[in-house]
């Protein structure tokens, strides 16, 4: 995941991998558009063609409860001694994509 800091100027350098992905160039505009849940989503500014890319940026603040939801589990539920029986074995090299 690529991550930019803010300086006092409230300036950030897009990583290079995302300018990329989004086919930027020096002097390219983009526009940041505002999530219905605080994100923000930036995209090129491009007048004819659609965007080759998004990326999604949301803020690193927050509690562990924000996180809820965020991974869907489908499986059935299991315990602590089944968690560390499949972590010993994955330890041990005996862990197979059956298990």
């Amino acid at each position: 995941m690529a991550t930019a800091a803010v300086t006092s100027k409230g300036q950030i350098t897009i990583p290079l991998e995302v300018r990329k992905k989004l086919g930027l160039k020096p002097g390219d505009r983009v526009r940041f558009i505002e999530g219905e849940h605080g994100e923000y989503i930036l995209k090129p500014r491009e007048e004819s063609a659609e965007p080759k890319a998004e990326f999604v940026f949301k803020p690193r603040t927050g509690t562990i409860m924000d996180m809820l939801g965020c991974i869907h589990w489908t499986g059935k539920p299991v315990t602590i001694e089944e968690m560390n029986e499949t972590i010993a074995k994955g330890w041990a090299g005996l862990l197979t994509f059956e298990d």
